[in-house]
């Protein structure tokens, strides 16, 4: 491993390690999501409650651009979240006809138990990864999804 760029015939291999492992890193932790959706939070709701929790009241579909997934499947989302008293519709001072979704307390009660619980997860892995390492893991990706900025943005929705 050195610091020395790889050749554009290079890259798509390695590139592919990194893929090769998102995937299924992904499908497991969305089990491990599932798993915990006992206490009535699938994974497209905490994502939902994760990203109200980070930006404050959003639109359905500001939401939905932020996640990369249809404003229909967020929609779902949403009134999932709002059935089970997690989420709430507030008007939207900029847009009368896009009302804004905002966390309940009892939803920013859930999402705070939920990131604790992956928090606790997350501290099991072993000491020997750096800032640097991360740092580079979140850039790596970061790259390959501007790579992907030209695939339509919202069309897609996850598995549930």
């Amino acid at each position: 491993m050195t610091d020395t760029p790889l050749s554009p015939d290079e890259l798509p291999e390695r590139l592919m390690e990194v893929f090769a492992l998102v995937g299924p890193l992904y499908r497991r932790v969305q089990r491990r999501i599932d798993l915990d959706a006992e206490q009535g939070v699938s994974v497209g709701v905490r994502a939902v409650l994760d990203l109200l929790r980070e930006n404050g009241p959003l639109t359905v579909p500001q939401m939905g651009r932020a996640q990369s997934l249809s404003r229909q499947f967020v929609q779902r989302m949403v009134n999932e979240g709002a059935a089970a008293g997690l989420v709430e519709a507030v008007p939207n001072p900029a847009h009368a006809r896009s009302s804004l979704i905002r966390l309940t307390d009892a939803g920013e009660a859930a999402i705070t138990a939920i990131v604790a619980r992956e928090h606790a997860v997350l501290r099991r892995t072993r000491g020997d990864l750096t800032d640097a390492d991360v740092a580079t893991t979140v850039r790596v990706l970061g790259r390959l999804l501007e790579l992907f900025d030209d695939v339509e943005l919202g069309a897609a929705e996850p598995p549930r």
